[in-house]
């Protein structure tokens, strides 16, 4: 059975685009997999250094993660920051990671861009923070994005280096999880190709967003003045909204739609009526989930304990047998 390692920063409500996105995925693997999942923490830091409500936001994704379906009996499911033998490995394996190589990541120059005002260690050292959660459970697999396969690169890259320097055959050299079909990507209400909260939080549908509010900005939603000529390439913002309405409406609300736009009588607003109480008919049952899960703190603190406590076994092991191979003995 494989080891299977992944993560989510804890930045708030996750949306519609981390569902499909990852956590479909996830409920898949933890059926046929040895899965560690965790709520990452210690990651968030790099961006957000001093958040306002980090505790809420943790508590936000475990209840999320349970009611999207991980199952803490089948999967491990586990807080970053419970887990100091991350650090630890984090260290160690900083000293066997070069500066160029960390100035070479694609998304470090990206944030040098996009926060020059918080440039700080950690955002250097992400990659190897990466790398530690993975290796640290020795995973065979790990569910990636595109953004994220530098990343993956790299954890491979040190997990060899590590097997190298110390003439050993320890990590394993982990590889992307194939899905084995196409992941659904969500587009964003903005126009953007992909749900994000990072970039607008209006143009991302969050799992636990209300009906009033999803109402509300879908029908914000970026379209046009209309089809001059059904025969042009379609806006951005009109190809989100059918696509849109492909993933949450019926295929007979889909080609009303369609017909309406090749004969030239749509009206954007009807359409994203429709798709509002279809997106909100789909969220519904998560939402309850998610309002329930919530209010039960006891059982919270539960899975919270039982995930440390199982992901500290794993990861005890791993650093027991490091600090052996790298020669810390006690006198």
């Amino acid at each position: 059975m494989d080891i299977v390692v992944s993560g989510i920063r804890p930045t708030g409500n996750l949306h519609l685009g981390n569902y499909f996105g990852a956590l479909k995925s996830f409920v898949k693997m933890q059926e046929e997999n040895h899965c560690y999942f965790f709520i990452a923490d210690y990651h968030s830091l790099t961006t957000h250094p001093t958040p306002a409500d980090l505790h809420g936001n943790v508590k936000t994704v475990l209840v999320e993660f349970l009611a999207c379906g991980l199952d803490p009996e089948k999967a491990t499911l586990y807080i970053q920051s419970d887990l100091p033998e991350t650090a630890e490995l984090y260290l160690l394996l900083n000293m066997n990671a070069y500066v160029g190589e960390l100035e070479r990541c694609t998304s470090f120059k990206e944030k040098i861009r996009t926060q020059p005002q918080n440039v700080n260690a950690g955002l250097l050292t992400y990659p190897t923070l990466m790398a530690a959660d993975i290796i640290i459970h020795r995973a065979h697999k790990v569910p990636v994005g595109k953004d994220q396969e530098q990343h993956l690169e790299m954890t491979r890259t040190f997990a060899n280096r590590f097997n190298r320097v110390y003439s050993v055959d320890y990590f394993p050299e982990p590889v992307a999880y194939n899905f084995g079909e196409n992941l659904v990507k969500i587009p964003g209400l903005d126009g953007s190709l992909k749900m994000s909260k990072s970039d607008n939080e209006n143009s991302s549908i969050f799992l636990a967003d209300t009906p009033e509010v999803i109402r509300k900005k879908v029908m914000k939603a970026v379209t046009d003045s209309g089809p001059a000529n059904p025969n042009n390439p379609r806006s951005q913002g009109v190809v989100n909204l059918f696509s849109l309405m492909s993933y949450f409406s019926s295929p007979d609300t889909l080609k009303h739609f369609e017909d309406s736009y090749q004969s030239g009588t749509i009206r954007y607003g009807d359409m994203k009526k429709q798709l509002a109480e279809d997106i909100i008919l789909f969220t519904s049952p998560l939402r309850e989930k998610i309002m329930m899960l919530a209010a039960d703190e006891v059982y919270l603190k539960k899975v919270a304990s039982m995930g440390a406590e199982k992901a500290r076994a794993s990861a005890a092991k791993t650093i027991r047998e490091v600090r052996e191979i790298i020669g810390f003995k006690p006198f």
